[in-house]
């Protein structure tokens, strides 16, 4: 079984290679798949999950919880609960043993036993606000400045939450094995590259 784990920045594609990549690999993709899961296993909206983890209310867990799921069982959070559900469905997708790509939501750090190929995914400020504008919903009206400080908020969040469950920091170029730069690059040709990359990685061991 291969597994590949896309992290990365907020408008820098990395959704979009992810799922590029699992086209052209023929592996399974999870993305939104997971929220769908979680949604149908705590029998709640798909959008609220989506909206809850989103906004990872969990920053209020007491700091002495920090890098322990199972420490969550004590705090009394639907956010906390939600993060739990989402570790056990991305448990479970290793678990069925297809090859597979997952975008986010820290599976290279819930699946680390099953020695993924992790992959961080970034691009140059510029870049991510073009990106974001390019793939902005018809009834977003956010001036660049606001949609600049969108992208850094969520990059934070992301960062917080990673902090809060393992010692391996976000972005940190040491806990990945390869870092995509996508500034200046057409993601569907970018893929090829990342995907040879890939196979050589799981060939070598």
């Amino acid at each position: 079984m291969k597994i590949i784990t896309i992290s990365r920045e907020f408008g820098s594609g990395g959704r979009e290679l992810g799922k590029r990549l699992s086209d052209v690999l023929g592996f399974d993709y999870y993305d939104r798949e997971i929220v769908t899961e979680i949604a149908k296993n705590c029998g709640l909206n798909e959008t609220y999950v989506e909206q809850e983890l989103g906004h990872f209310a969990w920053h209020t867990i007491p700091l002495t919880f920090k890098h322990s799921f199972s420490a969550y069982y004590a705090v009394q959070s639907a956010h906390t609960g939600l993060l739990l559900e989402q570790r056990k469905v991305i448990e479970s997708i290793a678990k069925a043993g297809r090859d597979c790509v997952i975008v986010g939501r820290n599976a290279d750090v819930i699946l680390r036993e099953y020695s993924p190929l992790n992959i961080f995914v970034c691009a140059d400020a510029a870049s991510k606000l073009q990106r974001c504008r390019e793939r902005a919903d018809k009834d977003e009206h956010l001036t660049d400045k606001q949609m600049a400080r969108k992208i850094r908020s969520i990059d934070k969040n992301r960062a917080k939450l990673r902090e809060m469950i393992t010692d391996a920091k976000w972005g940190d170029r040491g806990n990945y094995h390869l870092i995509v730069n996508t500034t200046g690059w057409n993601i569907k040709q970018l893929t090829f590259a990342v995907a040879e990359y890939a196979v050589r990685w799981f060939e070598r061991g």
